[in-house]
C-alpha cells in the first residue's frame, strides 16, 4: 500500500522552543527522551493538530534521539495525528462496552451525515471521524472525544446537535 506524503510548514516559534526546553528541564541531564510525549503534544498543538514526518524529525533533533524513536510513539498512540485532520475530530470509542451500546451504528450514522468514511476529513476541512480504543468512560457509553472533552450517552439526536454546534462554532475544543 502506497502512503501519501503530506507537506506541513514547520513553525518552531521562540515560545514553542521555550516551552519545549521547559518540559525537558523536568528530566535529568541526558534523559531528555523522557519529555517525548509532552513535547509531541505541544508541537502538535502548535501545528494544526498533526505531525508530519519532517516535524517528527525536528522533534527527534531537538531531543537528540533517533527519528525512529519518535515514529514509534507517534504511530502507537491515536492521540497523535499523522495527516491533516478537520477542525472538529469526532473520536468514537470503538471497544466492547461502547459497541454493545450502539457506537458502531452512531459511527455509521455520523459518516453518512457528513458524507465521509471513518478516517476521512470533509472536503471543507471541518470534520474528521475516527475510531479509537477505550476512552475509559464505559459507564457513559456510547461516547466520543471531541477536542479535550468527552461527549457521553450519545444518540443520533445528540450527534445532529454536535454537528450543528460545530458548524456554528459553538464547540470549545480545549480547556487551555
Amino acid at each position: 500500500m502506497e502512503r501519501k506524503h503530506y507537506k506541513q510548514e514547520i513553525n518552531m516559534t521562540e515560545a514553542l522552543i521555550a516551552r519545549i526546553n521547559e518540559l525537558i528541564s523536568h528530566y535529568p541531564e541526558g534523559k531528555q527522551k523522557s519529555a517525548l510525549l509532552p513535547v509531541l503534544h505541544e508541537v502538535q498543538d502548535a501545528h494544526n493538530n498533526w505531525l508530519s514526518i519532517e516535524l517528527q524529525d525536528k522533534v527527534a533533533e531537538i531531543l537528540q534521539i533517533k527519528p525512529i524513536e519518535v515514529y514509534e510513539v507517534v504511530t502507537f498512540y491515536t492521540m497523535f495525528n499523522q495527516k491533516p485532520i478537520g477542525k472538529y475530530m469526532f473520536e468514537f470509542c470503538q471497544t466492547s462496552c461502547c459497541c454493545l451500546s450502539g457506537a458502531e451504528n452512531l459511527m455509521d450514522y455520523t459518516s453518512e451525515k457528513l458524507g465521509i468514511k471513518m478516517g476521512e476529513t470533509t472536503p471543507d476541512g471541518m470534520f474528521t471521524i475516527a475510531g479509537v480504543e477505550c476512552l475509559g468512560a464505559c459507564g457513559y457509553a456510547p461516547m466520543m472525544q471531541l477536542g479535550d472533552f468527552y461527549k457521553e450517552k450519545l444518540t443520533e439526536e445528540k450527534i445532529d446537535q454536535l454537528i450543528a454546534d460545530c458548524k456554528e462554532d459553538k464547540i470549545i475544543l480545549h480547556d487551555k
